[in-house]
C-alpha cells in the first residue's frame, strides 16, 4: 500500500471512529442501518477536510437520539478543528439550541439575522411563524 493510501484508510479510521462506526469499517454501506448511514455521510464528508459543510435538513428522518449524537459531534468538529456548520432546518428547537447565528427567511426574504436569542424575540419571526404571539417559543 502507497504512503498516500495509507494516510487515507488512517484518515477514514479516524472518522469512523469519531463516529462510532469502526467496528462497522469493512462492512458494504448498504448493510448498514440507516442511522449508520447517516453518520456514514457525515465521516464521508469530512474525508476532504473541508472547513465549511452544509447540511440540508440533517434531522429529517432522524430520530432524536441520533439527531442528538449527529449534533454533538457536529458541535465537537466545529469546538476540535474549527469547521463550520451551515445547515437549514426546520426544527427550531434545534435551530435555537444549537445555532451560534440564525437566519430566519419568510417567502424568499431574510426577515431576521442575530443570536437564537435575537431572532427569537423578532417581532417579524413572531408575525411570520407564530401568528403575533410568542407562545410556544422554545429555548
Amino acid at each position: 500500500m502507497r504512503a498516500a493510501e495509507r494516510a487515507a484508510r488512517d484518515r477514514a479510521l479516524q472518522l469512523l471512529e469519531v463516529f462510532g462506526l469502526v467496528t462497522k469499517a469493512e462492512d458494504y454501506a448498504a448493510t448498514l442501518s440507516g442511522g449508520q448511514r447517516k453518520l456514514l455521510e457525515a465521516a464521508r464528508t469530512l474525508m476532504a477536510e473541508p472547513r465549511l459543510v452544509l447540511l440540508d435538513e440533517p434531522m429529517a428522518g432522524v430520530n432524536p437520539t441520533l439527531g442528538r449524537r449527529l449534533l454533538d459531534h457536529f458541535e465537537n468538529l466545529r469546538r476540535q478543528r474549527g469547521i463550520t456548520f451551515l445547515f437549514v432546518e426546520h426544527d427550531m428547537d434545534v435551530v435555537m439550541s444549537r445555532a451560534d447565528r440564525v437566519i430566519v427567511m419568510a417567502q424568499g426574504t431574510v426577515i431576521s439575522d442575530g443570536t437564537p436569542d435575537q431572532v427569537r424575540s423578532d417581532p417579524r419571526v413572531i408575525d411570520a411563524y407564530l401568528g403575533g404571539t410568542a407562545a410556544g417559543v422554545s429555548a
